[in-house]
């Protein structure tokens, strides 16, 4: 069917197919071309390419799209411009648009129509009742019939060659017009496929409203598969945002900011001629808003690339889209950079920077780009354009309502909302940012705003005069500021107004008053120190280290112990006194919780002042009991009489004996200094325990020292009432408990503490030191030897004072042996047998440095108890001698002792002195096997002499180089004992021997041991 040719496509198939026929080399040129086109660089871009072509073609704004998937068919319908002729023939030649000259048109080449040849080999265009065809079968049926003379031309080969596939777009032919509904042009494809139309249906899925900010000239886009249809618009602009966009009503609102201008002929001169022709430039940002024109999230279909103004490949990390005019690759999707690209790239930050200053709220900062990677070398040049702008914009919102450049903005860095503390920082910080911004936010970490910290707040507020109730806002908004783990110190030069009217730096040495406490300044003027004015009191105050103003914490202020301490030299010392023993009658503290208020000076009974530690009270039980020596002056009447005596003990005065406390001491020379004050003979016990412990390398620790002072100033007839004083009073465990010693080895070693040293050898019972006394249930071996004590005490009391208690308290006491030896050497010492006895077996076992050899010692002569000279004292280490030397005096003792006590007293043992020669003549005989089941193995044989002779003398028996010798079965026994080490036996086995038949009844008695 003849259709009229009223784009006059005859001529355009004349010219095309001449060409072809003339030069076959242009028809493969064609063919490639229109293939490189369709199935690469627009293989996935139809629907952009039609969308476009609407657009160009409604310019004003107003244009209507319709797309439409129905089975195989995909229609365009737009509105706008018909197509005419040369419309036609662009469409049909490529890369020559009919858009040329058009400064506002998206297309600039000609080239995206051929995105239809990507999906279908039948297209028809139809405009106001006319209509034009691209087919490939009425193509290549065209090729054909020209090649019908030519069979084997070198056209009928490349055509061979190519399958009968020609470039159809190339070749239009009229048609029946098609259905344009109440658009002005429809563009109908059959579709090559099911996957041709799986790729249109997928295409027109992922379009959404991006499509309409991209291309300005349209309004509506109807997008429709198979009935189901969205709806896509663009409206125009109100006070909050430039226009809309909208999918099936849900409403986007975008802000723009558009820069244009004109490119200079140098710029274009590296462009193709037509684009030089098209001078002009345009760069559009655009970013979504909220109702409120707050910035919004960017639409989920938005591609982070440039648009140019369709999509590109270049991609881009700035949160925003961007639209321009940027020089493009012949396949649309590349921008090529060069003096065009980078006058647009330059003038795209410039306009970034307008398009944040339309913002003033927080939201801005979500336009800043983050940090990271550039998407593309576009990108890197834009980022490093907005990064020398931006710092220099002011953009940012501050917490007064003013804009200000990142370069100049502060933001507050206090941990958490800083709202309360911007409010009053405002009017004093130029550039302050919202109080409720986080400092944390990248953008800022960005733009590198500098963040200020609790320091910086107290160097801003640093010598601020104002008035309490101000400084009070000022606390409150910084507490409200203070995030978790926040470190305060920071503020610790914070100003705090004082209620005298002084303004200080640091809350630290300040008092806040407690509302139920009225502080007078008057009142503690003499002290200095630093109450917080009442209306400017807040619970900050006291977190950065003000204390609460009671009477403790006022009393133990570190001002307060300056004027303490500097009080004897104070102008007003009553003055300073006063207020001192208020505070203590009010607070229950003491000079035991706090050792300096010993230091308090007090006016004494000689109209003079003198430290409260060195003052007795009247009438206290140790103003009694101090010698006339005593250095101590007394509290004087009137201090006394007004305070009483509860105030001034608390405050260190003497009413009775005080425990004086230092910790963690190193015995060592200089201890005195840890009391401040003279300890008679405390470096004498320092020393008496070093020797104790054996002179260690490393002195050893002392966790807690405890002293009881001025001792030596108790009179010696005193001494009763003192000792009286001391058990019960609170100073007892400083003499009953030990001190406790830590070696650098880490292990702990307990010694007699220093008051109880001192009691022992200073002090007076009955008229003798308690290291000379003993206790009425002392062991009987100490009963001469010590005197016992009368005044009652309790043992615990009277151990730790040193009185003796039993022969091994004696020997612990490092000078206990020497006093044993020089009582023992004392002949009006009363001395048992026993007792003696008992203290020369208890010590045979010390060492032999822990006493001097005795000039004199207690011995046994003829079985009285003597005291003799010790060259004439032996030691006796054999029984079988005794009778050699029953004439001398001796020492007795358990014989295995002897050696050791002989090196003790360094006295001669009888077996040195006797020669213990045997003259007389014995026979050898068995010895009794009666004795086997005493003794276990014994000797088989002894001697037995009538008489036996050793030394001239006769005796019972005798232990000669391992031999027996006996003269009696008695002496037999004695002898079998003591060879045998089973001494304690000799009794036994004399009874068996003297009657044998009695031996099983022996035996069993020994079995019942």
């Amino acid at each position: 069917m003849a259709h009229a040719d009223f784009f006059n496509t005859a001529d355009l198939r004349r010219r095309v197919l001449a060409a072809w026929a003339d030069a076959p080399a242009r028809f493969r040129e064609d063919s490639n071309a229109e293939e490189d086109f369709a199935l690469s660089s627009y293989r996935d871009r139809i629907v952009v390419e039609l969308a476009q072509n609407a657009a160009d073609a409604a310019h004003h704004g107003d244009g209507r799209l319709l797309l439409r998937l129905d089975g195989q068919v995909f229609t365009a319908y737009n509105t706008g411009i018909p197509l005419n002729a040369d419309g036609v023939e662009a469409l049909s030649t490529l890369r020559a648009s009919a858009k040329r000259g058009h400064a506002r048109s998206a297309g600039r080449f000609g080239v995206g129509f051929s995105a239809v040849a990507s999906v279908s080999d039948d297209i028809v265009v139809t405009s106001h009742g006319h209509a034009v065809q691209f087919s490939q079968d009425r193509a290549h049926d065209a090729v054909v019939a020209m090649l019908a003379d030519e069979p084997q031309s070198a056209l009928a080969d490349e055509l061979h060659r190519r399958g009968g596939h020609v470039p159809m777009l190339r070749l239009p032919f009229p048609t029946t017009p098609r259905d344009t509904l109440d658009y002005d042009t429809a563009v109908c494809l059959l579709l090559r496929s099911s996957r041709d139309r799986d790729r249109v249906a997928n295409l027109l899925h992922a379009t959404g409203e991006t499509l309409l900010v991209a291309l300005e000239g349209l309004s509506e886009v109807i997008i429709e598969i198979d009935g189901t249809r969205w709806v896509l618009t663009r409206s125009d602009s109100t006070s909050e945002f430039d226009f809309s966009t909208a999918v099936d009503g849900a409403e986007t609102r975008w802000r723009v900011v558009r820069r244009t201008g004109a490119f200079d002929a140098a710029v274009l001169a590296d462009r193709p001629r037509e684009e030089r022709e098209r001078s002009n430039w345009t760069v559009m940002w655009a970013v979504p808003v909220t109702a409120t024109g707050r910035v919004a999230t960017l639409p989920p279909d938005v591609e982070n690339v440039v648009y140019a103004p369709t999509p590109s490949d270049t991609a881009l990390s700035v949160p925003a889209v961007l639209l321009g005019t940027f020089p493009l690759s012949s396949d649309r999707r590349t921008i090529i950079p060069g003096a065009a690209t980078q006058q647009l790239i330059t003038s795209a930050a410039e306009a970034y920077c307008d398009l944040v200053m339309r913002f003033d709220d927080i939201t801005v900062l979500q336009l800043i780009p983050g940090a990271g990677l550039s998407s593309s070398a576009l990108d890197s040049h834009l980022r490093d354009a907005l990064d020398s702008l931006l710092p220099y914009t002011p953009f940012l919102p501050t917490h007064d309502g003013r804009r200000v450049c990142p370069v100049d903005a502060l933001i507050l860095d206090t941990g958490t909302d800083a709202s309360p503390l911007a409010e009053v920082l405002a009017p004093l910080v130029s550039g302050l940012l919202p109080g409720s911004w986080s400092p944390r936010l990248p953008a800022l970490r960005a733009l590198s705003v500098r963040h200020l910290g609790l320091a910086d707040v107290a160097d801003i507020l640093a010598g601020r005069e104002n008035n309490p109730h101000w400084w009070s806002s000022v606390y409150k908004a910084v507490r409200a500021s203070l995030g978790p783990g926040a470190d305060v110190g920071e503020l610790g030069a914070l100003p705090v107004p004082l209620l005298d009217g002084r303004l200080v730096q640091g809350a630290r040495s300040v008092l806040v008053p407690s509302e139920d406490w009225g502080v007078d300044p008057e009142s503690f003027a003499s002290l200095g120190l630093r109450v917080v004015h009442p209306d400017a009191a807040d619970p900050l105050l006291e977190l950065l280290g003000a204390q609460r103003a009671t009477a403790s914490n006022v009393l133990t202020h570190p001002l307060t112990e300056a004027a303490v301490r500097n009080s004897l030299n104070a102008d007003d010392p009553e003055a300073t006194a006063d207020a001192v023993l208020s505070l203590v009658s009010a607070s229950g503290i003491t000079a035991m919780d706090v050792p300096w208020l010993a230091e308090l000076a007090l006016r004494d009974d000689e109209d003079d002042y003198s430290a409260a530690g060195e003052l007795l009270i009247p009438g206290g039980p140790l103003l009694d009991l101090l010698g006339a020596d005593s250095a101590y002056f007394v509290v004087h009447e009137s201090i006394y009489e007004k305070y009483g005596a509860d105030a001034l003990r608390a405050v260190g005065a003497l009413w009775s004996f005080t425990t004086l406390r230092a910790a963690d001491v190193e015995l060592g020379a200089g201890i005195e200094d840890e009391f401040g004050r003279e300890i008679d003979r405390l470096d004498d016990w320092v020393t008496h325990t070093a020797e104790r412990l054996g002179h260690p390398h490393i002195p050893p620790l002392i966790p807690e020292l405890a002293v009881v002072a001025d001792l030596d100033l108790v009179a010696d007839d005193q001494w009763p009432k003192a000792i009286e004083l001391l058990a019960h009073a609170d100073v007892r465990d400083a003499i009953v408990n030990p001190a406790r010693l830590l070696t650098a080895s880490g292990s702990a070693i307990d010694v007699p503490s220093y008051t109880a040293w001192w009691m022992a050898s200073h002090a007076r019972i009955d008229g003798a030191r308690p290291r000379d006394l003993r206790s009425p249930d002392a062991d009987e071996a100490l009963h001469g030897l010590y005197d016992e004590v009368t005044t009652p005490m309790d043992p615990a009391f009277a151990s730790a004072l040193g009185i003796r208690h039993s022969l091994a308290d004696v020997l612990a006491d490092p000078d206990g042996p020497q006093d044993l030896m020089d009582r023992l050497a004392d002949p009006n010492r009363d001395v048992t047998r026993a007792a003696l006895h008992a203290v020369w077996t208890s010590l045979a076992d010390l060492a032999p440095d822990r006493i001097n050899a005795p000039n004199d010692v207690r011995a046994l002569d003829r079985g009285r108890v003597v005291v003799v000279d010790a060259d004439d004292v032996l030691i006796l280490d054999r029984p079988d001698a005794l009778p050699l030397v029953e004439d001398q005096p001796l020492i007795l003792l358990p014989p295995h002792l002897a050696v050791g006590l002989a090196d003790l007293l360094d006295i001669a043992l009888v077996s040195e002195e006797v020669g213990g020669v045997v003259t007389s003549r014995g026979e050898s005989r068995p010895v009794p096997e009666v004795v086997a089941p005493f003794l276990g193995s014994h000797p088989i044989t002894y001697r037995h002499h009538e008489p036996l002779i050793v030394d001239g003398r006769e005796l019972p028996w005798w232990v000669a180089d391992g031999e027996i010798h006996a003269a009696t079965m008695d002496g037999l026994a004695r002898g079998l004992c003591w060879s045998m080490g089973q001494w304690p036996k000799r009794h036994l086995i004399a009874a068996v021997l003297s009657d044998p038949t009695n031996a099983p009844t022996l035996l069993a008695e020994v079995e019942l041991d």
